[in-house]
């Protein structure tokens, strides 16, 4: 999937979850902003293991960057591609919040955790979908894919993943704004101070 498909879809299951699973607690704004942040980053974090991906062509020197860490890492949908890889991501991102606790005042991390990790599913469930499949199991070297039989799937940046999947995504958010348009006011109202 591109970027911007895999933005959308972070957003959209972090949509879906905070909908469903409706917050216990009440987080600041600057929580919910982080939070939101980190889906998109986790959106797109399982490609830094390619260097021309987004993530590292918005940096000065990304693509020196993202050369060193597709040789690091296995190349493309190898090691990020997996559960493996993304419990590391969830590892790291826990160990940067530790770091970063005492600068990010009344932001709490665990939410900006779970929408992070959030993020980094999306991608991988995106994943599935194209005809390369994920290499879920690592070490195990087979790769999922949905459905089962590869000529079914999409392939990536072709024209139904952008005339189908981006404007369906699109659709589904606007459906489910739409329909818990009171449900997610109330959220806002309750538990976003």
């Amino acid at each position: 999937m591109t970027g911007r498909t895999h933005d959308l879809a972070a957003i959209t299951a972090l949509g879906v979850v905070v909908v469903l699973m409706t917050p216990e607690h009440t987080v600041t704004l600057g929580t919910a902003i982080a939070a939101v942040f980190a889906n998109l980053i986790g959106g797109i974090a399982p490609d830094i293991d390619q260097p021309t991906a987004p993530f590292w062509r918005n940096l000065p020197i990304g693509g020196l960057f993202g050369r060193f860490f597709d040789k690091l890492l296995g190349g493309h949908r190898f090691i990020t591609h997996s559960i493996l890889g993304a419990a590391l991501l969830g590892w790291l991102t826990s160990l940067l919040l530790m770091f970063l606790m005492p600068i990010m005042g009344t932001i709490d991390p665990s939410p900006v955790w779970w929408a992070f990790m959030i993020g980094v599913a999306s991608h991988l469930v995106m994943d599935s979908l194209t005809k390369e499949g994920v290499p879920l199991l690592l070490p195990i070297p087979i790769k999922f894919g949905f459905p089962p039989l590869k000529s079914l799937r999409i392939t990536t940046g072709k024209v139904v993943e952008l005339a189908i999947i981006f404007p369906g995504l699109l659709a589904f958010n606007a459906w489910l704004y739409y329909t818990h348009y009171r449900q997610v006011l109330d959220i806002l109202h309750k538990h976003v101070s």
